[in-house]
């Protein structure tokens, strides 16, 4: 049985799906894979082609919409899948999701997956006039795409109710709820806590919509009566709408306010020096670094927002915050900062939670199993 899998950054190949193509490899598939700058990007290449998998460049652009451009990767997936003929397609990220989709139906392929990860810039809540385009524009080829799906996996069941409420999806389509991406836990395995002040950590890239704007304020605030309490940044800069600038983050560091490390290839040191992980996205859907910092035995503040709110059980391994609220953000950090014995008892649930819900290989055997279902 041959899988296509096509996506809109090739690191996450590796990053974000490489157990599940491990995983498809053992279960038989033979896999091939589709991404923009993939030629390029050697480290991952070498990884996939390593295990046998077929790589192929994709004309796909990551942001904005443009009818001439979207048209030739149409027609660029249409050739590739053609050329191919796999079995399955199994999409993810919004453009993979709308033009694969589409062309798979077109090359009349019998099994056609889309994975909703997260709904992205046009669907967070927002009242710019940009976004409300976009986010009619957005909902009508999803809604296009979709209907030439025969599965759609859901990352959290709030993206899943959106989708219906909005009339992009039906109750007939063929659906199914899978707990994220799942996280390897055995890699990211508990750490001890480190000594000295208080070390918060944020995982994201630098886009406003991840809510680093509150992370930062919140630092302001924490710092005024705790000067000794560190915030660490991890993430690179981002071409999104929403993106920060470099001269923005570097003013922060400036003022002291947080410690930026950049992109890094390996984010478990971070994570093992800090205390607790800190994520005021405004919609997530299930945030991967959430899972790591959990499976790494660390508690949780986050917002009450879809795809974050499945990953914490409010005052059991850590806090739900309202999003876009860095007062609130704060108060959740102080209680930290005045009861640290919850740092051990909220970091153990976490990682149970971890191991017993989101363990990627319990993930992956349910995306497995869900492609074997009848539409």
């Amino acid at each position: 049985m041959r899988i296509l899998l096509l996506a809109s950054y090739s690191p996450s190949l590796r990053n974000f799906r490489g157990s599940l193509i491990e995983d498809l490899i053992k279960s038989g598939y033979q896999v091939y894979v589709g991404a923009p700058g993939l030629d390029s990007d050697f480290e991952t290449k070498q990884w996939l082609e390593h295990r046998g998998v077929s790589c192929y460049n994709i004309r796909l652009s990551r942001n904005g919409v443009g009818l001439i451009s979207d048209f030739f990767t149409l027609l660029s997936l249409y050739n590739l899948i053609r050329s191919i003929g796999p079995n399955y397609v199994l999409s993810y990220t919004i453009k993979p999701v709308i033009w694969g989709c589409i062309a798979a139906r077109v090359a009349q392929i019998p099994n056609r997956i889309a994975l909703i990860t997260g709904l992205g810039y046009a669907f967070t809540p927002g009242t710019s006039k940009k976004r409300t385009i976009l986010r009619i524009l957005v909902g009508k080829l999803y809604k296009l795409a979709l209907h030439n799906s025969t599965l759609i996996l859901f990352q959290n069941p709030d993206d899943r109710a959106d989708f219906l409420r909005w009339g992009i999806i039906t109750k007939n389509h063929h659906q199914k709820i899978v707990p994220g991406s799942g996280v390897d836990t055995e890699r990211f395995s508990p750490r001890p806590f480190p000594e000295g002040p208080l070390n918060f950590l944020m995982i994201a890239r630098l886009i406003q919509d991840k809510g680093i704007k509150e992370y930062v304020e919140s630092s302001r605030l924490i710092k005024k009566g705790n000067p000794d309490t560190t915030f660490h940044l991890v993430g690179a800069l981002d071409t999104n709408p929403g993106g920060l600038t470099e001269d923005t983050v570097r003013q922060w560091e400036k003022e002291k306010l947080l410690t930026w490390h950049g992109e890094v290839p390996d984010v478990r040191p971070f994570i093992e020096m800090s205390h607790i992980f800190v994520l005021p996205s405004y919609r997530e859907g299930i945030p991967r670094t959430v899972l790591e910092a959990m499976s790494m035995g660390r508690p949780i503040i986050t917002t009450d927002t879809p795809g974050c709110r499945e990953t914490v059980r409010d005052s059991s391994n850590g806090y739900l915050v309202p999003a876009r609220d860095p007062n609130a953000l704060a108060r959740a950090m102080k209680n930290f900062l005045c009861s640290p014995c919850l740092i051990q008892e909220m970091g153990l649930v976490s990682r149970k939670m971890a191991v017993q819900k989101y363990d990627v290989r319990k993930v992956n055997s349910l995306i497995i199993n869900s492609l074997k279902e009848p539409s």
